[in-house]
């Protein structure tokens, strides 16, 4: 059982921190719960910061994990704007960045999330120049997009990953001019290869979104503070008023590390190390949402997903694991993103080099399918394509590791739930 009398602290304040403590009332935990955000907004979900939110058809309010008040209600000691510089694990302590305020843990959860990648090029201190990661930037972005759409403005995108890709989308619903940047030879290429990368990259195109594939940003050029154009590696200048630097993110692992917690290789996608029930090397601190490097039985490998369903679902299962309860996170990733008229979700786990084959299932032309996945016969990974209420059952069908026929997984005739076995 757990004292009432001990402490919880959560360091991290966003989706995954916020379900945590949910979670943690919610299994009966009376102790304290005190949940640390370096923001000053509440708790939210990023999801609508390159969707909905920015395309103003969601209001502010709506991005919120909780209302305001719902931390009071729940005794959840809610502290905004404010940062953990130190842990002591000997102590069992964290130190306030700001003041030095010092506060016990008997356990702790790190859901510090992730940052985005820099541009290490010279302009990237002008005015115009944007990354998309916390409500902030989407306020602010959203401003940008509107402008440059009324006024026939030039966006260069560096990267064309998700978050490059939505962003793209959404310019063009304002009106703006576009143009992607992306030194591989499709969107998306490291995550659905270059078969499904095309089917985006002429879902863009259509959208009159400009793509110069095979080259990198060198410079962002500038006058008088504000962006002028673009150069590229290979001696091309793009005209831009606004660039968004759309290349990655990488865990923030700093806090971990300098506590001696074990860390992921980058091989490994890097990370804070944790075992099935997100526990780190110190048993008493967890790690959950992006941050957190942990093994998955079904795909035999550590993953780390960086997408909203990680957040939502790891969070709550490292505070019943903070509890004492019998956790094994093992949910099968999922995402998703919508793009003009294109909705897809992906479920699985199938980075280059882990599958040997792709099926297609539906008329790909048309942008209605789902695509598999697969390796010596069974499917690691699923994405629908502008077909719905399939998720659950190609989450069964990666599961089941049945090796699977590949002509019936193609043909829609075929039931797709008879073929896991």
């Amino acid at each position: 059982m757990v004292d009432a009398d001990q402490t919880f602290v959560i360091v991290g304040g966003g989706l995954a921190g916020a379900k945590a403590a949910e979670t943690l009332r919610a299994e009966g935990f009376n102790g304290r719960v005190i949940l640390i955000c370096d923001e000053r907004d509440h708790p939210y979900e990023r999801p609508p910061l390159s969707k909905g939110y920015l395309l103003g058809k969601e209001e502010r309010d709506s991005v919120f994990v909780h209302e305001p008040a719902w931390y009071a209600r729940n005794d959840i000691e809610l502290h905004l704007g404010q940062t953990v510089d130190k842990i002591d694990r000997e102590a069992r302590t964290v130190r306030f960045g700001d003041d030095g305020t010092l506060v016990h843990y008997d356990k702790l959860l790190l859901v510090t999330g992730s940052e985005p990648r820099r541009l290490d090029i010279p302009g990237t201190d002008l005015v115009g120049v944007h990354h998309l990661r916390r409500l902030s930037h989407a306020e602010r972005l959203k401003g940008v997009l509107s402008t440059l759409g009324r006024d026939n403005g030039h966006l260069v995108i560096a990267g064309a990953g998700w978050i490059g890709l939505e962003v793209a989308a959404a310019a063009r619903q304002y009106g703006a001019e576009v143009t992607v940047i992306e030194s591989e030879p499709t969107p998306l290429h490291g995550v659905l290869g270059p078969e499904l990368g095309a089917v985006f990259a002429e879902l863009h195109a259509s959208h009159g979104v400009r793509f110069h594939f095979g080259a990198r940003l060198t410079e962002i050029v500038g006058q008088d503070g504000m962006v002028l154009a673009a150069r590229t590696d290979d001696g091309e200048e793009h005209p831009a008023h606004d660039v968004l630097a759309a290349i990655g993110a990488a865990p923030r692992i700093g806090l971990a590390e300098a506590a001696g917690l074990a860390i992921a290789d980058r091989a490994q996608g890097g990370g804070v190390l944790v075992d099935e029930r997100l526990r780190t090397s110190d048993p008493d601190i967890h790690a959950a949402g992006d941050v957190a490097s942990f093994p998955h039985a079904l795909f035999g490998a550590r993953v780390r997903v960086e997408h909203w369903a990680n957040a939502l679902n790891g969070g709550p299962a490292a505070a019943r694991a903070m509890l004492g309860q019998d956790v094994t996170y093992d949910r099968v990733p999922y995402f998703f993103s919508d793009q003009y008229d294109l909705g897809m979700e992906y479920s699985g786990w199938a980075p280059p080099g882990t599958y040997d084959q792709v099926v297609i299932r539906g008329d790909a032309a048309k942008r209605e399918f789902i695509a598999f996945w697969l390796k010596e016969g069974r499917v690691l990974a699923g994405m629908n394509v502008n077909v719905w209420d399939v998720t659950d059952t190609i989450q069964k069908l990666i599961r089941s590791r049945a090796v699977v026929d590949p002509e019936a997984l193609a043909d829609p005739r075929v039931e797709l739930g008879a073929l896991g076995g």
